[in-house]
Formats: C-alpha cells, sequence, structure tokens
C-alpha cells in the first residue's frame, strides 16, 4: 500500500489539508496518508526542516512525503523532487529539505516540469493541492521521478545554527519549542562525552542534566537529551517556554562538572 506523509503549516481550521487528501485519493484511491503535522508555524521553514528530520526516519522505505510550507508560492521559486535511498520529498526548493538531505548527499533532485502529473489549473496560492499533493500521488502510484521533471544539481538551502566551544562550554541555542512547550536545543546527545557529569546554563539559570522527566518534582525546570537525541529544556508537568520564559534563539550552554559538586 503506497504510504504518503504530509507535513504542512495549513492547520486544521481550513479544508486545506483535506483538498491535498482528496486530489491524492483521486489519483491513488489506494494510498495511506500520515500527517506528520499541520501545525508548523505559519511560514516557519527551519521548523518544518527540523520536523521533518525527526520524523522521517521512522517511515518504511519508498514512503514519499510532501511537505508544503511554502511563503514564496506564486514566485519563481521551484517546485522539487528529491529522491533519497529509501524515500521521496516533494516540496518546494526553499531549504525546508536542507536537515533531511544532510545526511544524503548522493540525493537526485529534479524540478518539478511536467503538466501532465499536476491539476489542470494551478492556483498562484495552492501549490499544495495543484503540484505537490498529485505529484507526490503520482510518485507513490510509481512514475519515475525523471517523467515528472527535469535533472536539477542544486538546491536552495539554508546552514543550520551549529553549537560552538567557548572554553570548556559548548554554546547552543534554542531551536525549536514542541507542542509542549520543551525547548529543543541544536546540542545533540552525540556531542556529550559519554564519562563527564554536565550543568546546564540558561537565561542564567543553573539546570541539573537528568535522564526522565520523572527525575524531578512537578513543575521543577531540567534538562535531558530527549527522544529525538537533542538537548532539551523542560519543566515537568509545566511549559518550560512560557514558565522560563524561553524563545528561539534564547542560548543554551553546556558545561562539565565535577560528579560530586
Amino acid at each position: 500500500m503506497p504510504l504518503i506523509t504530509l507535513t504542512t503549516d495549513f492547520g486544521t481550521q481550513d479544508a486545506y489539508v483535506a483538498c491535498m487528501k482528496g486530489v491524492i485519493y483521486g489519483i491513488q484511491p489506494q494510498a495511506m496518508i500520515v500527517d506528520i503535522t499541520h501545525e508548523i508555524r505559519p511560514q516557519h521553514i527551519r521548523d518544518a526542516a527540523f520536523v521533518l528530520v525527526t520524523a522521517v526516519d521512522y517511515f518504511p522505505a519508498g514512503t514519499v512525503h510532501v511537505v508544503v510550507v511554502d511563503p514564496g508560492v506564486g514566485s519563481a521559486r521551484r517546485a522539487i523532487i528529491a529522491q533519497t535511498g529509501d524515500a521521496y520529498f516533494v516540496a518546494p526548493d526553499n531549504g525546508v529539505l536542507s536537515l533531511v538531505l544532510q545526511s544524503a548527499p548522493d540525493a537526485l533532485l529534479y524540478e518539478i516540469t511536467n503538466p501532465a502529473y499536476q491539476l489542470p489549473h494551478i492556483s498562484n496560492t495552492f501549490h499544495g493541492r495543484d503540484i505537490f499533493a498529485p505529484v507526490g500521488a503520482h510518485l507513490a502510484s510509481g512514475v519515475s521521478p525523471d517523467i515528472i521533471g527535469e535533472p536539477i544539481d542544486d538546491l536552495v538551502t539554508f546552514l543550520p545554527h551549529l553549537p560552538q566551544y567557548q572554553g570548556n562550554q559548548l554554546i547552543g541555542e534554542i531551536i525549536y519549542i514542541d507542542h509542549f512547550g520543551n525547548c529543543i536545543s541544536n546540542i545533540q546527545a552525540d556531542q556529550l562525552d559519554p564519562d563527564p557529569c554536565y550543568r546546564v546554563i540558561i537565561d542564567g539559570q543553573l539546570l541539573e542534566l537528568y535522564d526522565t522527566y520523572a527525575a524531578v518534582n512537578s513543575l521543577q525546570p531540567l534538562a535531558l537529551i530527549g527522544s529525538s537525541g537533542y538537548l532539551e529544556i523542560a519543566v515537568r508537568d509545566g511549559n518550560a517556554s512560557k514558565i522560563l520564559s524561553l524563545s528561539l534563539g534564547a542560548k543554551v550552554a553546556l558545561k562539565p562538572v565535577n560528579c560530586t559538586s
């Protein structure tokens, strides 16, 4: 059964997502559609890129991922397909695939050009319905990407914000805030030495690094490595972003300490 995922900033109040699904089912009635999320902050390409990269590894080979966070819709920006070893990505060429393609340097890239695989009438404001959804459905039906588009060798990308060392401290920043208010940094678990103990400094507060949320009392702040492998700031049973007044870009320092301190 063909599997197609959708990631958008459309929300669920309006009919946008339903229209995309209707187009997909009209082309490939056997498709299974999985909503990764439709709650990306409007026009926030980096948020979408982060959510996508934390999800796609859990889908089976052959999955088609349709991503529509498209502030440049109707402009000269390209509509693209990226084919990795085991997946397809259909998206605007605006950097939203930057993170997933970091681990796929040999991905095959195509600009979507063949109108036969798009809807007959293309809106200037809804390429998700008129271009990306039908292309995703055709890919899931077995149409080769080189029939749908022309090969290209470049994409619009953004450079991820990388943590940097200052002395013995690793300095990162908050790059994503999830539904629970957990503040996720760009510091990854594999950047931590397995032996030393650490403290986390954020906005002048010193937090201990724990393994689980349950290690502290209710409404106590903590730091931990979350399920996606990134250092995050949380408050047990609470919203860290609101309680600690944290926002995107807030600096996070990871400091090794004596384990007896």
